[in-house]
């Protein structure tokens, strides 16, 4: 199985949810420092509620109103109402003025007091003991004062209130006298000023005779008006006139008699003369049929029609003329009415100008005496206000005397210190376990290391390193012998598992547990059937002879050195049926050197065609580089890591070696856990599988193997 695949099979995703089980193994792990920092923090709770002084606190209500003067002021409360905010806020903060309080220090000769005669500053000592708390949606205001001293604090509540409210209303007399003394003299100006702004009024009407301006306004515009309306008739009669004489003139040039015109014809005298003219010419015409021309008769009858003719003409000729003089009369009287209108015009917007001055008199007349009266009137609601001033705040409730403290609060510090000691304990307590980086769970061995998990191995509490190294033979039905078989059947179903037969075991750093689990995997996979040999391949720190209690001069060191050739010189038998071992006999003292000798790949080349199973025992790595040489000839490495015994970024940098060294690691195996102990809580799961199999212990195990002598026998 190639190490890359191992990698991306076992990973699980970094990203994966935390569950509040794996919280609250945290805090079973951390247990004793999670009691041990609430306990503390309860202690100096305890210790602050014993030693704390006394607080009592007395608390005097006072009413603030709206800032008005009593009933005369009703104007002024609309006007103020948007500042009353502002003003409230203003009261709260005077309450605690450092004239107030030194006021008060004085009545209360609070300075003779020790606490306050020692203080640098008497006034902020007083004011650090005063809270003032607004009631909510009400014009009410507690001032509250907290003393150990109960009636020291209900004799400063009481008086800071009294000398407030007091001093609030000698405030507002005071203002009172004083507006009203300065508006009398504002009275006194303002009359010299209405006085020289009538006078100036009356001197400008004077030097423009306006006895009365709106009847000099009245006359201009009533003149204007018939101005205008005269230039309308006079242009409609000239315009009338001008046309007549323009069509008269028209009919006179064009040679038609004068007496087809209408106002000619239409004239008594003209209508006269023409019957007149026409009675002559009938006669005339009437002599002329029976008389020559020469005929006196006839002769006169012309000299009349000639002297009638004559007449009409004249007539009509006079009309004709007194055609064109109403024309240009009407003319001339049509430019003398716009020059009249014109000049109408120009008298009005004179007496526009002298309205602006005039108006801006009158204006300014008329305010000084508004303002007058005004202030006439605001002088005498003063001095009723200052005569009955109504005080606009009031102090609602006096001051009882406290019977109970109010600090220190002994439910809510208790409370507090719970919760403190709380938060404390399991902050150390996570702080601890993010400064814990150590290789504990399977989650670490997958996520950090990308190694396939194994399995676990539960703490075997023995009394020596062989009933530890042969636990699994001593007692079979153990929790920890089942531990082994689990990793027995995880490595068998693995892929590949039929091409590896050579197994070697290291770990990152020594006392990690790696020739226990050797020894007790060697022991399971022989229960299996399977022929195995387990080969303490640790030249420098053998312990396999310790464990199997194998006394042999001649060991795998010996046959390396070539001082024998016969592998059944170093083959030894055990009690457990299937399992041979081979030791490592006398330390050499060129271990590395020896294990890469050719005489080594040629033991591995004949275990493997004796036996099912080769276990190699192999230094660890951190400590040398035997493992290398070994894991090179073998078919996988098995990683065992005890339990919360080497760091992360060590076991990676080890794992990091192997892995460069192109050497095939088949997993990790995690040692050395108390599943009923002291890490029950963190593999709860392996806790109950302990107590199902906790049965077996009850039998009785297995009688200790007698010492194997050394011997020789050939391994069938």
């Amino acid at each position: 199985m190639d190490s890359s695949d191992n990698s991306r099979s076992g990973l699980i995703s970094a990203e994966a949810k935390v569950h509040f089980r794996h919280y609250w193994q945290i805090v079973l792990e951390r247990r004793w420092l999670v009691i041990i920092g609430f306990f503390l923090c309860l202690l100096g709770t305890t210790l602050y509620l014993l030693r704390a002084p006394k607080i009592y606190r007395a608390t005097a209500i006072i009413q603030i109103d709206r800032e008005s003067d009593g009933v005369f002021s009703q104007r002024e409360i609309v006007l103020t109402s948007g500042r009353e905010q502002d003003y409230l806020l203003t009261q709260y903060r005077n309450l605690q003025s450092p004239t107030l309080l030194r006021r008060l220090a004085n009545t209360l000769e609070l300075e003779k007091l020790p606490e306050y005669s020692r203080s640098l500053d008497p006034v902020q000592r007083v004011r650090s003991q005063i809270e003032i708390f607004p009631v909510r949606l009400t014009r009410l205001v507690e001032v509250r004062v907290e003393h150990q001293n109960p009636r020291l604090a209900t004799n400063i509540a009481d008086t800071l209130a009294t000398t407030f409210v007091e001093d609030n209303m000698e405030l507002r007399r005071s203002r009172s006298l004083e507006a009203a003394k300065w508006m009398n003299l504002e009275v006194e100006d303002k009359e010299k000023e209405v006085r020289a702004a009538d006078e100036a009024l009356q001197e400008y009407k004077k030097s423009h005779n306006m006895v009365s301006l709106g009847a000099s306004e009245n006359i201009v515009l009533q003149a204007l008006t018939q101005a205008q309306s005269d230039l309308a008739r006079a242009q409609s009669t000239a315009a009338e006139a001008r046309q007549v004489a323009q069509e008269v003139a028209r009919i006179s040039k064009e040679g038609t008699s004068l007496d087809t015109i209408p106002d000619i014809s239409q004239s008594a005298t003209v209508k006269e003369l023409k019957v007149n003219l026409v009675m002559r010419e009938s006669n005339l015409q009437s002599l002329l049929t029976r008389y020559k021309d020469k005929w006196p008769a006839v002769i006169a009858a012309r000299s009349e029609v000639k002297s009638a003719r004559q007449s009409f003409d004249e007539e009509c000729h006079k009309i004709y003329e007194s055609i064109q003089t109403r024309a240009q009369i009407a003319s001339a009287t049509e430019r003398k009415m716009e020059e009249l209108l014109k000049t109408r015009q120009e008298a009005l917007t004179e007496l526009n100008q002298l309205r602006i001055t005039y108006d801006v008199l009158q204006r300014k007349a008329d305010q000084l005496k508004t303002l007058h009266i005004s202030l006439l009137a605001r002088i005498q609601e003063t001095q009723v206000s200052a005569k009955n001033s109504v005080n606009n705040m009031l102090v609602k409730d006096h001051p009882e005397l406290p019977i109970l403290p109010v600090k220190p609060k002994v439910t809510i510090v208790l409370i507090l210190g719970v919760v403190g000691g709380l938060a404390i304990g399991l902050g150390l307590a996570f702080f601890v376990n993010y400064l814990d980086d150590s290789i504990k769970s399977q989650d670490d061995i997958e996520t950090v290391l990308g190694l396939p998990f194994l399995g676990y191995v539960p703490n075997i509490k023995g009394g020596n390193l062989h009933e530890r190294d042969l636990h699994s033979h001593l007692h079979p039905r153990s929790s920890a012998a089942e531990s082994f078989r689990t990793l027995r059947a995880s490595i068998s179903l693995a892929a590949r598992a039929d091409k590896m037969r050579v197994f070697g075991f290291t770990s990152s750093i020594p006392s990690e547990g790696k020739s226990l689990c050797a020894s007790n995997f060697a022991i399971v996979t022989a229960q299996g059937g399977l022929k195995t040999v387990l080969v303490d391949a640790d030249l420098r720190r053998p312990s396999v002879h310790k464990a199997f209690q194998i006394h042999a001069p001649v060991g795998l060191a010996a046959y390396l050195q070539g001082t024998t050739d016969r592998i059944e010189d170093i083959i030894h038998k055990s009690d457990s049926p299937n399992l041979d071992v081979i030791v490592c006999g006398p330390v050499p003292s060129n271990p590395s050197e020896l294990l890469e000798v050719p005489r080594m790949d040629k033991l591995l080349a004949e275990l493997r065609q004796r036996y099912d199973r080769v276990i190699l025992d192999c230094p660890p790595i951190s400590a040398v580089s035997d493992p290398l040489v070994l894991g090179s000839k073998a078919d996988g490495v098995l990683f065992v890591m005890k339990f919360k015994k080497i760091r992360r970024e060590h076991a990676r940098r080890s794992v990091q070696r192997v892995q460069d060294a192109g050497i095939q690691i088949v997993g990790v195996l995690l040692n050395d856990i108390d599943f009923e102990g002291r890490d029950s809580y963190y593999y709860s799961y392996y806790y109950y599988q302990n107590q199902y199999y906790s049965h077996y212990r009850t039998e009785p195990t297995a009688k200790k193997a007698p010492p194997v002598k050394p011997t020789s026998t050939t391994q069938s």
